[in-house]
C-alpha cells in the first residue's frame, strides 16, 4: 500500500515515522513499540528476575552457615560460592533487556549476558575438571598428581572467561550494537530495538557459551562412574543438557517472533537456563542439608550412601 495523503492539489508520501489515516487526508504518528517496564509483560519479567536473583543469595547464605560440613567441603566450597554469585547476576542481567533501548543499554546488555554466563559455565567446567583430576591423581603412579590442586580450577575459570572477553571486545570495536527503529517488523508500528551490529558476533558469543557447556557436559559424563562422593558430575550433566536445550530452543523461537516478543524470549531463555543450573546443582545439596542432616557426615561421605 502506498502511504499517501490526498488533497485537492497533490498526493504526497507520509514520512517514515508516520502512517496515513483511514481517510488518507493526514499522516498519523506510528506507535513506538519496545519492552517497557510499565506494561504487564515488562512488570512480570522484571519482578521474576529480581525475585529469582535472591534465591542464589539465600543458598549462598546456607552454604556459608554449613561450610564446615562434608557435603559443602567435598564439592569445592569456593567455586560453589562464586557460581551462586554468578547465577544471581545471570538473573539480574535480564533487566538490561527491559526498558527504553538507549545506546548505552544496547552496548551493555548482550556483553553483560555473554560475560556473566561465560563465568558461570566456566565455574561449572572448573568443578568438573578438578573432580576428574583429583580422582585420577589418586591412582598409583599417576602423572596428574601435580595438577590436583585448586589453582587448576582458577586457571580454567580465567581462561574460559578471558576468551569470551576477547570475543566481546572485538565485537564492540568492529561492529558494536546500536539502537534503531525497525519500520519493517510490523505494519504501522515502529519497533525500537537494539541492532546487534554484527549478527555473526552475537551468534559467535552464544556458540562459545554452548561449546563451554558441551565440554562441561562431556567431562561430567565421563566422570559419572566416579565414587558416590563425587557424583555431583551427574547433576552437572543434567544442568548442562538443560542449558543447551534451552538455548537450542531459543534459536527457532527468536526467528519466529519480532519486536518486544523477541526480547522477551531471550529473557525467558536467560532465566530458564539459570534456573536449570541452580536447581540441578544446588537443590540436592539444600535438600540434604535441611532435611537429611544425618547424611551430611564424614561417615556417609566415606561410605556407600549417595550424598551428591
Amino acid at each position: 500500500m502506498c502511504n499517501l495523503f490526498l488533497d485537492a492539489n497533490n498526493c504526497s508520501k507520509c514520512p517514515w515515522n508516520k502512517w496515513p489515516s483511514e481517510e488518507k487526508d493526514r499522516c498519523l504518528l506510528k506507535t513506538i513499540e519496545y519492552l517497557s517496564y510499565e506494561e504487564t509483560l515488562g512488570i512480570t519479567l522484571t519482578s521474576t528476575s529480581v525475585t529469582s536473583s535472591f534465591v542464589p543469595i539465600a543458598i549462598l547464605g546456607l552454604l556459608i552457615c554449613y561450610k564446615t560440613t562434608p557435603i559443602v567441603r567435598a564439592n569445592n566450597y569456593t567455586i560453589s560460592c562464586l557460581l551462586l554469585i554468578c547465577l544471581s547476576l545471570c538473573f539480574l542481567c535480564s533487566l538490561a533487556f527491559i526498558g527504553y533501548p538507549g545506546k548505552e543499554k544496547c552496548l551493555l546488555r548482550q556483553v553483560a549476558f555473554a560475560m556473566v554466563f561465560a563465568l558461570c559455565v566456566s565455574c561449572i567446567l572448573a568443578k568438573t575438571v578438578l573432580v576428574m583430576i583429583a580422582f585420577r591423581a589418586s591412582k598409583p603412579n599417576s602423572d596428574l598428581r601435580r595438577w590436583a590442586n585448586p589453582q587448576v580450577s582458577y586457571v580454567v575459570i580465567c581462561m574460559g572467561t578471558v576468551i569470551q572477553l576477547l570475543i566481546c571486545t572485538i565485537w564492540l570495536i568492529i561492529s558494536p550494537p546500536f539502537p534503531q527503529f525497525n519500520v519493517k517488523a510490523k505494519t504501522g508500528v515502529l519497533v525500537y530495538e537494539c541492532n546487534e551490529g554484527s549478527s555473526t558476533a552475537f551468534w559467535f558469543t552464544l556458540g562459545y557459551l554452548s561449546l563451554l557447556a558441551l565440554i562441561s557436559c562431556l567431562v561430567a559424563f565421563l566422570a559419572r562412574e566416579l565414587p558416590d562422593r563425587f557424583n555431583e558430575a551427574k547433576y552437572i550433566t543434567f544442568s548442562m543438557l538443560a542449558f543447551l536445550t534451552v538455548w537450542v530452543s531459543f534459536i527457532p523461537a527468536s526467528l519466529s517472533t519480532s519486536g518486544k516478543y523477541t526480547v522477551a524470549m531471550e529473557i525467558f531463555a536467560i532465566m530458564s537456563s539459570s534456573w536449570a543450573i541452580l536447581c540441578c546443582l544446588f537443590l540436592p545439596k539444600c535438600y540434604i542439608i535441611l532435611f537429611h542432616p544425618h547424611i551430611n557426615s564424614r561417615k556417609s561421605l566415606l561410605g556407600k550412601q549417595m550424598i551428591m
